[in-house]
């Protein structure tokens, strides 16, 4: 019985993985989504799945069964006045997710491949390796075919094994339990760095846009590597780190210079992070609107010289607005015509998000590389 159940349930995660694979283009610009998010699962509506539930046999209704007058209509309910409608509803269901999953279900639509960490990898974990047997220990741990085993010899040796009746019965000079080891596993870890441009021509829908995007980057990047540390940066004409809330939230009404979150990127790297121990991602969004030609120069200099040396990856996201020039995009892809490419493929990639239909493409953009 167990194990049909198992299967029965096993059956329906498959029916549900299928049908948020068909939707996973709307799921990623749903920014409700996020806002479910909890330590390892998210919560995802789908539509027309019913609960795997027992079904009983519809005795309502019928003569004798309730209250009610004589000549009044059987097995109906409310006053009967006004007109029927001739749409089908919508079979509404929430179903947990963990992150894997989810990230798993995104790399096979995305069509993404593994990402190879590199680096020596400093962090490790604790882990309990079973690696042998030992004749004491708890209930939980008995390893039954080496007990049987040490039952048979015994009575083969003491010439009580019956070939007619083979009756193997343990005692506990048999009894033989699985043991472990503490051992030390190397943990790939990463470092992502958001940058955001927080000046006034950056507006609700774009940030929200960028919500959206940082939300999948995290979870695909978290998918890859076991130790991830996010730091966020926005700026103006000047940059600071901040914390995760203030990131979404912050607007500024001054001007742009990009570059002084790019140098403020570069300083965090020197101060905490080596990059011969740490997988660097860093992501930069913006409306593409800059203060001068002299700052996209120095972004293109400090860009070539000191951040793409030492990171696996650069993405750039310009989202659209109403009020930026949207020109930055472009000043990256003249200076780096093939993404400082390496041995691994283009290590600068640029992309472009003008509503949320773009999120899927932009995401296959920064990680069909697989870096």
């Amino acid at each position: 019985m167990v194990n049909k159940i198992e299967q029965d349930h096993q059956r329906f995660r498959q029916i549900v993985r299928g049908k948020i694979r068909k939707d996973l283009r709307r799921f990623l610009s749903r920014g409700e989504l996020l806002g479910r998010e909890g330590r390892k699962y998210v919560s995802i509506p789908v539509h027309d799945i019913d609960i795997p539930t027992f079904r009983y046999g519809d005795n309502a209704g019928g003569v004798g069964m309730g209250e009610g007058e004589e000549g009044e209509a059987v097995g109906q309910q409310g006053s009967g006045k006004g007109q029927g409608g001739d749409q089908e509803g919508q079979h509404l269901l929430e179903v947990d997710v963990t992150l894997e999953e989810l990230a798993d279900i995104l790399a096979e639509e995305l069509r993404l491949p593994r990402i190879k960490p590199r680096g020596e990898h400093r962090i490790t974990t604790i882990k309990d390796k079973y690696t042998g047997i030992r004749p004491i220990g708890p209930a939980s741990l008995r390893h039954f075919k080496r007990t049987y085993r040490e039952a048979l010899k015994r009575q083969v040796a003491m010439g009580q094994y019956d070939p007619e009746n083979p009756v193997i019965i343990p005692i506990k000079n048999d009894l033989r339990f699985r043991s472990w080891n503490e051992v030390k596993k190397p943990q790939s870890n990463a470092l992502i760095v958001y940058m955001m441009d927080v000046s006034g021509s950056m507006g609700d829908e774009q940030k929200e846009l960028v919500r959206l995007e940082a939300f999948w980057i995290d979870t695909w990047l978290r998918r890859n590597y076991e130790g991830i540390e996010s730091r966020y940066i926005v700026h103006d004409v000047r940059a600071a780190e901040v914390d995760k809330k203030t990131f979404f939230s912050v607007r500024e009404d001054g001007g742009t210079r990009i570059s002084s979150a790019f140098q403020c990127c570069k300083e965090l790297l020197e101060s905490h992070y080596d990059p011969a121990d740490w997988n660097i991602y860093l992501f930069h969004f913006s409306d593409g609107d800059n203060s001068s030609d002299a700052d996209n120069r120095l972004c293109v200099k400090i860009l070539d010289e000191l951040l793409l040396p030492v990171c696996n990856m650069f993405g750039y996201c310009q989202v659209t607005s109403a009020y930026g020039s949207g020109s930055f995009i472009n000043v990256l892809n003249e200076a780096f015509p093939h993404g400082a490419a390496d041995d691994a493929g283009p290590r600068l990639i640029t992309s472009k998000v003008n509503n949320r239909d773009d999120l899927f493409e932009s995401l296959r953009t920064f990680f069909k590389a697989g870096r």
